[in-house]
């Protein structure tokens, strides 16, 4: 490992995530050498959600510095250099800049809901669902707004474009990342040119000198080159000045298009849900769908092929504040419970009754636009006759962190006939085996995989992108590089959905939509 390491037999994936920055170093078997962190929040001023740009390049270089600590620590080497390097970020966003390069407002992330107006002209001019966190909902929203800067725009990305752009001089991204930019056409792998056409001609009247195409990165696949780490893009990540420039960059890629890799889920008919604080299904279409679903994003894989997606905001927080507040009862008596509470609960969960015995919960922390949601509010009810006890307490508890998305998947596979012959499954919620795992697998009624090296996250797959940039054979697939170079030994478990949950699952979800009206009131009431 120590020879691989001097001699640049490496790959280097940076992920920003929205509350942790994470570097993963592996060999040309794409095994893990080292890591490197940087934790970190968002900022919400002046009515935007944002970070600045010194704390992307402080996180950063803190980020690559640890990384480079341990690869010292481990292996006595002074990292001077790596084969290949990717960067990764959560998608969307708006970062614009002028001529000379200078940001022209504050980055406005994916997190932001203040481009409703745009998202829905937009969408029905383009015939397409445009989220509004997608990078062209923001300019237009600006233009709508009659925003100063817009006149001054010369470029504008998403952050991992930001990042690739400076430290290589390229503006490129990845298909997957320019997805949550604006549309792509499928044919082409490209921005869709009638839509971009569609858009300079709505905005013909405003009189900016510049056309979408000009204003807009390039886009490259999976596998492609995309230009090298400069010497001034060298000191930049490094601070301690020892890395080299000349490293090959991947093309930059979004956090949906990482995770797809880190769970082998970029073939058709695949899917894979990430289940943290939030929680999102990416399934690989073998067909386009009918109809255009507000609920549904229209993505694509790192290498361009279709992918819908159903993104929710609320998963994990309500389980975590229930299981705090059993903590708290158990100190009351004198007792220390530590993490393994989650686990007796997430078992017990599994006695309850298969429809939860007559109780509802709704996990709504904040808003959800899969319901209809602007705000939310955590809420518990039951029916006076309930079965009222811990086990079906706990078992819709982590029923309804899968309402919303369940709501949104029942879309796709019900009224648009998608086809899935397997998902994997990642994040937080999976820790516990067999129990998410299942109540997935009920949820989607297909088998749900969890693999051991779900847990490497988006970083992980951004170094494999790195690495299969570097060392694919001539003509071979990204789907064909992780089966034969990746996850050919990977180890995990396949949960088949059993019938009798799959009713119970559906007799909730029957409840969990009528039940709409309560957290409606709830919402306008509390």
């Amino acid at each position: 490992m120590k020879d691989a390491i001097i001699n640049g037999r490496t790959s280097l994936g940076i992920e920003f995530g929205s509350t942790r920055i994470k570097a993963v170093l592996v060999d040309d078997n794409n095994n893990l050498i080292a890591l490197g962190g940087h934790s970190w929040e968002n900022k919400y001023e002046n009515g935007v959600w944002t970070y600045s740009l010194d704390d992307i390049w402080g996180g950063l270089q803190d980020c690559y510095s640890k990384l480079v600590a341990a690869v010292k620590e481990k292996y006595d080497v002074t990292l001077e250099t790596i084969g290949s390097i990717g960067f990764s970020a959560m998608m969307h966003g708006y970062m614009a800049f002028n001529k000379a390069g200078e940001l022209l407002v504050p980055f406005r992330t994916w997190r932001n809901t203040i481009t409703e107006e745009a998202a829905d002209k937009l969408t029905e001019l383009f015939k397409f669902n445009i989220p509004q966190r997608w990078s062209i909902a923001h300019l237009y929203q600006a233009i709508l707004n009659g925003e100063e800067h817009v006149k001054d725009v010369d470029y504008f990305t998403t952050l991992a474009g930001y990042i690739h752009w400076q430290l290589t001089g390229e503006k490129v991204l990845g298909v997957g990342e320019a997805s949550g930019m604006f549309p792509i056409d499928s044919s082409t792998k490209q921005f869709n040119t009638e839509m971009i056409k569609k858009f300079d001609d709505a905005v013909a009247d405003k009189g900016y000198g510049w056309k979408l195409e000009d204003i807009i990165p390039s886009v490259l696949v999976a596998g492609d080159k995309a230009g090298v780490l400069t010497d001034e893009g060298a000191k930049r990540l490094d601070v301690s000045g020892n890395l080299k420039g000349g490293i090959p960059l991947c093309p930059p890629e979004g956090d949906a298009g990482t995770g797809m890799v880190a769970t082998n889920s970029v073939a058709v008919r695949t899917g894979n849900v990430s289940a943290g604080t939030s929680v999102f299904a990416m399934i690989v279409l073998d067909k386009p769908l009918k109809n255009v679903h507000r609920e549904i994003d229209l993505v694509t894989t790192p290498v361009g092929d279709d992918v819908a997606m159903v993104h929710c905001n609320n998963c994990s927080s309500d389980i975590n504040a229930w299981v705090n507040l059993f903590k708290e009862f158990a100190a009351c008596f004198g007792m220390s419970i530590g993490d393994e509470i989650y686990e007796v609960l997430y078992k017990k969960a599994m006695e309850g009754d298969k429809d939860c015995g007559g109780l509802m919960a709704y996990n709504y922390f904040s808003g959800e636009h899969v319901t209809g949601f602007e705000e939310g509010r955590p809420l518990f009810v039951r029916e006076v006759n309930s079965n009222f006890n811990i086990a079906n307490f706990m078992r819709v508890t982590l029923y309804t962190a899968f309402g919303a998305l369940k709501t949104g998947l029942d879309i796709l596979l019900k009224e648009e006939d998608v086809k899935i012959d397997s998902i994997f499954g990642h994040g937080g919620l999976f820790t516990t085996k067999g129990v998410c795992q299942k109540i997935l697998a009920a949820a989607m009624n297909a088998p749900v995989s969890v693999m051991e090296t779900a847990s490497e996250g988006g970083a992980w797959g951004m170094a494999i992108l790195a690495s299969y940039m570097k060392n694919k054979k001539d003509g071979e697939g990204l789907e064909d590089y992780l089966k034969a170079n990746v996850f050919a030994d990977v180890k995990g478990s396949v949960e088949q959905p059993d019938p009798e949950d799959v009713k119970g699952f559906d007799e909730f979800i029957k409840k969990y939509s009528r039940g709409l009206a309560i957290e409606r009131a709830a919402v306008e009431s509390i």
